[in-house]
């Protein structure tokens, strides 16, 4: 990504109110596990995956092509149990360049132990940093769990309808 550039595998204590998470952008060593993360994540989703491979190759291509952030967190005695996944987009009515969080997910293993929270806070910061706009998001209408997180961490929900057609 152009903006926000990192070096694959940086690794970023998240201060102050997660100790101990560690966030890092991850690099191409990191896919195996950055999949696994990205698996769960479609699971929790309900998205069938015809192709076992297809979310490795997914991220190893958006990774490759400097096309999406992808972070990973780390907790002590837990090992890597959260990744989140940006990318860049452009706002038409700011006349400028926001980020989409597309995704975050922390496993079973990793809540409630400021993974989420922590990945949340690295997206945002480095959104500062790099100069963008806002970044946005979306969730499931249940997912109150990530929506308290969301509005607690600052995000305001908006009273725009979302609208997708599928063209598969």
């Amino acid at each position: 990504m152009d903006e926000g550039r990192v070096v694959q595998g940086e690794r970023r204590q998240v201060p102050p109110t997660e100790p101990g998470v560690v966030v890092r952008a991850a690099g191409e060593g990191d896919l195996d596990v950055a999949a696994a993360l990205f698996r769960g994540y479609l699971d929790f989703y309900e998205v069938d995956v015809e192709d076992p491979q297809g979310p490795r190759a997914f991220l190893a291509e958006r990774i490759r092509k400097d096309e999406s952030l992808v972070l990973l967190a780390e907790v002590p005695g837990a090992g890597t149990v959260g990744f989140a996944q940006v990318y860049r987009a452009f706002s038409s009515l700011t006349l400028s360049t926001a980020w989409i969080l597309n995704d975050l997910y922390v496993a079973p293993a990793g809540r409630r132990t400021g993974a989420g929270r922590a990945l949340l806070r690295e997206v945002l910061r480095r959104a500062r940093e790099a100069g963008v706009a806002g970044v946005q998001l979306e969730t499931a209408y249940d997912n109150h769990i990530a929506q308290g997180l969301y509005e607690a961490e600052g995000f305001v929900r908006e009273e725009f309808h979302v609208y997708f057609h599928d063209l598969g």
